[in-house]
């Protein structure tokens, strides 16, 4: 699809419940397109069952402390943001802290302002919270995501790990202060 033809053809909301299940795949597909190829399937299988399934994300819809926000293109999933209170390993954080645990967005649909949308959601979400700062982790080589959290003010503040099966990544925290 080329950008001509995505521009201003996506719609953002506050899933409904019964969304769950389109949700849950689409951020299966999405985490698969982005990090399958680093994982062994007999490991990357059950995860995803596990992450995105009924204990899972869907689960979370359910958590009246999180919030999602879709970008969706005739009624198709092509997108999300994940905001909950903090649940990396901060040092230091404020009390009050969010963390925005997904930003999640379709290959064929990176580039068409879909991420940018959905940050400015989560960071508007945040103030409104009164968050005095928002975080987030990210593998620490995937420097597309890196360049785009930097370009919103996050900034690295830790380090964390990501373990599936037996393998252990590195991630990194990001920090952005909000508020005055």
């Amino acid at each position: 699809m080329n950008d001509a033809a995505r521009t201003g053809c996506v719609d953002y909301r506050t899933p409904a419940r019964e969304e769950g299940p389109a949700l849950a795949a689409m951020a299966r597909q999405c985490f698969v397109e982005t990090f399958g190829h680093l994982y062994d399937s007999a490991e990357l299988d059950p995860f995803l069952d596990q992450a995105y399934g009924p204990q899972g994300l869907l689960a979370e819809l359910d958590d009246p402390q999180t919030e999602f926000r879709i970008a969706h293109r005739d009624e198709a999933v092509v997108g999300y943001a994940k905001l909950s209170p903090l649940c990396a390993p901060a040092a230091g954080a404020q009390p009050g802290a969010l963390e925005l645990r997904q930003i999640y967005v379709l290959a064929e649909w990176q580039g068409a302002g879909v991420a940018p949308a959905l940050m400015e959601w989560a960071v508007a979400r945040a103030t409104a919270r009164g968050a005095p700062e928002l975080y987030l982790t990210v593998f620490d080589h995937n420097h597309r995501a890196k360049r785009f959290y930097a370009r919103y003010g996050f900034s690295e503040s830790g380090r964390c790990t990501f373990r599936m099966g037996s393998r252990v990544d590195d991630d990194r925290i990001w920090r952005k202060p909000l508020g005055a």
